[in-house]
């Protein structure tokens, strides 16, 4: 890990608040009488009812959505014994992906010690605040005692992810691989190098779905686990084979079927792979660096079928395709332990999906229009939307007909519904923007580069390899501000546009501006003069196509920024307007607000184009749009305001001409937001059943503080934006107080518009 990551590492987890979790409260807590329902004396009464039925407790705590990540710290991720304080990042971290991912809330809980039973003993003691345990990071050969243990003592959801895990997602690849090389589970010779917990739960489960043990070899540090070594764990004992013709890995896997890597890297060698079978199967999961880079082996085998552990190669085995899904559905039902059923089910769902199309945002987000079920492609990506519908109503399903569930599930309808809306789209969208940046690197100017925050963005970009920055400013003071910050400036550009070697420059982007701009009285003295204002020579840049994109915003304000962009990159053809959007993270899913920056008083004609843009773009963003023009009346109430005159104008328009857009307006914002209050007293409205995703507001300065004000609400977990609608070429207009996070998620925004591929 070089310096500059580590202290990326160290600044993110610190922050403005340390750490990656807090706990917020759900319910009123502003009076004297709400706090009387909270605490003493009306606490007594559910108190009291669940003495009498435990079972109340998933109705009056957080017990049913609430999972303990715990570990003692004895083997970190590749850090190895490290202790439970040390470890505690790693648990915090796990906890994030289990909210982001599944709505799951999650208490990290470190364990100061190592003892096997006494560890038992602190889990058990604690185990009723929790709805499922996730064990994490415990050392093998103690994990497999633990697990067992409370397993078997509990009554709620246990599983060591690292084992489990692992072997669900492997399982699921395994079944996949097999069909693309055309042969069955039960004939193939299958090699495990690794003998820790994910590598016995791995084969198991391999066993399960009718690998046969006579045809699997499994090694560990000292060999081929055969039955004359007397050095055997009882795990190890359970796949020793008998064979004696094979000790070492190169042995093991002349004419295998299958590898499976959970060791270390570099262990296996082209010349080995060479040894294989037919399509041989390569699953290298030491991560980062597996048992064989995907370059040495896809370069010895023309036919080789390959997965590793890491996203930049095709086929990742990832955990965070299986766990936090198949927590959720175990909660749902309120299991009393995930089975066998469950993890098969889990399994089958995972190899499924991958099967089917893959949906448009996900080909979107991996630069891919050709990603499709075969060698490249044979495990869910991370980001698709579908898994935790699929997963968890496997899992749920598996745990309703197993047995082991206390609430069955009646309609599974119903329930695929209330999946979907337990989790904001939010942060898949904007992983999915970094991902697909990434794929299509551009050149993209920054403007302000004497800001941190912006020269901060810039770096971060150029590290994680979505943009090629080029800085406008004076070298000098940037190059101090880089070494203040401990930025290395390797692979920026930096153009220092006052310059005299850049006059040749200004003048030819004069040229161009004043030619551009001759009907509106541009002349080319004053166009050499505007070529020293870097927002003026930053858009020629992108105008001449000597760079891609531009990011700008911090020093100035948007509305003059906006007439820059009209003089320079001009309007898209056959677009009326320039307008901004901001997308706003809510608990139910992100909402889109226009026009926030730009248009003031807005005719029939400009809410129609505002409209119809903001639909196409939501549309690229992978949502469903639903649309509204809101104000403060319902459905022509007011019909006296201009707003809603001009309103109900451009509704009857988009009626007419745009009918495949699900739209309707003027109403209320409360009325936009809840199908069911708004279709109770308006029946015929045109988006009955459906809330609004997409508002587009008369003012700006109603949109304006609409967004700001769900900017600073604590329910707002994200905000992206300003997003540029409109304009010609990709313009990007920052906010003022925008953030290092703001000004890089627009980044990618602007290389995706670049590459004319959004999201």
């Amino acid at each position: 890990m070089d310096n500059r990551l580590e202290e990326e590492a160290r600044a993110y987890h610190a922050g403005s608040k340390p750490g990656k979790l807090e706990i917020r409260p759900t319910k009123p807590h502003s009076t004297q009488h709400d706090l009387t329902l909270a605490y003493s004396p009306g606490v007594a009464v559910p108190c009291k009812d669940i003495e009498a039925d435990p079972a109340l407790a998933y109705q009056y705590t957080a017990k049913g959505n609430l999972v303990a990540v715990i570990s003692n710290g004895t083997a970190v991720l590749g850090l190895g014994d490290i202790g439970a304080l040390a470890g505690k990042p790693v648990m915090e971290g796990k906890g994030l992906l289990f909210k982001i991912y599944a709505g799951i809330d999650v208490f990290d809980i470190e364990v100061n010690e190592t003892d096997p039973a006494r560890f038992v003993e602190v889990v058990k003691a604690i185990a009723p605040t929790f709805g499922g345990i996730n064990l994490e990071d415990i050392k093998a050969p103690e994990c497999f005692e633990i697990e067992e243990r409370l397993k078997r003592e509990l009554d709620i959801p246990v599983m060591h992810d690292d084992q489990h895990g692992t072997a669900i997602i492997s399982s699921a690849g395994l079944l996949n691989a097999l069909r693309i090389a055309g042969k069955k589970i039960e004939d193939v010779r299958i090699v495990v190098n690794g003998a820790g917990a994910s590598a016995f739960s791995c084969t198991k489960l391999y066993e399960s779905f009718g690998a046969r043990r006579e045809n699997i070899l499994m090694l560990d540090s000292k060999g081929v686990i055969t039955t004359e070594r007397n050095d055997l764990t009882e795990q190890k004992r359970y796949f020793a084979t008998t064979r004696t013709d094979a000790h070492t890995l190169a042995e093991a896997v002349a004419g295998a079927d299958v590898f499976v890597g959970l060791s270390r890297p570099d262990v296996l060698t082209p010349d080995m792979v060479r040894t294989m079978a037919a399509n041989p199967i390569v699953f290298a999961l030491a991560n980062p660096h597996p048992e064989i880079t995907y370059e040495a082996a896809t370069s010895a085998r023309e036919d080789i079928i390959m997965a590793t552990g890491r996203s930049d190669y095709p086929n990742q085995i990832n955990n965070v395709i299986g766990f936090p899904y198949i927590f959720r559905g175990a909660l749902d039902v309120r299991a009393r332990t995930i089975n066998e059923e469950m993890k098969r089910a889990a399994t089958l769902a995972i190899a499924a999906l991958a099967r089917e199309a893959v949906p448009d945002e996900v080909l979107r987000a991996y630069g891919s229009g050709q990603l499709h079920f075969g060698r490249d492609y044979f495990i869910p990506k991370p980001v698709d939307p579908r898994l935790i519908v699929r997963v968890s109503t496997a899992v749920a399903r598996a745990a309703v007909e197993s047995g082991v569930a206390e609430k069955p599930i009646t309609d599974w309808v119903a329930y695929e519904t209330e999946l979907l809306s337990r989790v904001g789209l939010m942060s898949h969208l904007t992983r999915r923007l970094h991902e697909s940046a990434k794929l299509y690197p551009q050149r993209v100017v920054y403007a302000a580069c004497e800001n941190p925050a912006v020269l901060k963005a810039a770096a971060a970009a150029r590290d994680q390899g979505m943009a090629y920055p080029i800085m406008l400013g004076e070298e000098r003071e940037i190059r101090l501000l880089a070494k203040e910050l401990d930025l290395s400036l390797d692979g920026i550009s930096i153009v220092n546009y006052r310059a005299e070697e850049e006059k040749e420059r200004r003048h030819r982007y004069a040229r161009l501006y004043a030619d551009q701009n001759w009907r509106r009285g541009g002349n080319h003295t004053e166009a050499q003069d505007k070529m020293f204002d870097p927002n003026y020579f930053g858009m020629m840049m992108v105008q001449t196509g000597e760079a891609d994109a531009m990011i700008t915003g911090i020093f100035s304000k948007h509305s003059q920024l906006a007439n820059v962009a009209l003089e320079t990159v001009g309007l898209q053809e056959g677009t009326g307007h320039l307008a901004t959007m901001h997308m706003v993270s809510l608990k139910n899913g992100p909402l889109f607000l226009a026009d926030t920056l730009i248009n003031h008083n807005l005719t029939a004609e400009a809410l129609v184009d505002i409209a119809v843009m903001a639909y196409e773009r939501a549309h690229c963003f992978g949502v469903k749009p639903v649309l509204a023009l809101v104000g403060f009346s319902d459905f022509g109430a007011d019909t006296d305001a201009n707003s809603t005159v001009q309103a109900a104008k451009a509704v009857a328009i988009l009626h007419e001409k745009y009918s495949h857009i699900p739209v309707d307006g003027e109403m209320r914002v409360s009325m936009a937001l809840h199908a069911d209050k708004r279709d109770q007293q308006y029946p015929h409205n045109k988006i009955k059943g459906q809330n609004a995703n997409v508002l587009i507001f008369p003012r700006l300065s109603a949109a304006n503080a609409c967004y700001q004000l769900l900017r600073e609400a604590d329910d707002a977990e994200e905000v992206l934006g300003p997003i540029q609608m409109g304009l010609a070429r990709p313009i990007y207009f920052v906010d003022q107080e925008a953030t290092v996070s703001d000004i890089l998620n627009l980044t990618a925004v602007a290389v995706l518009d670049s590459h004319a591929c959004l999201i």
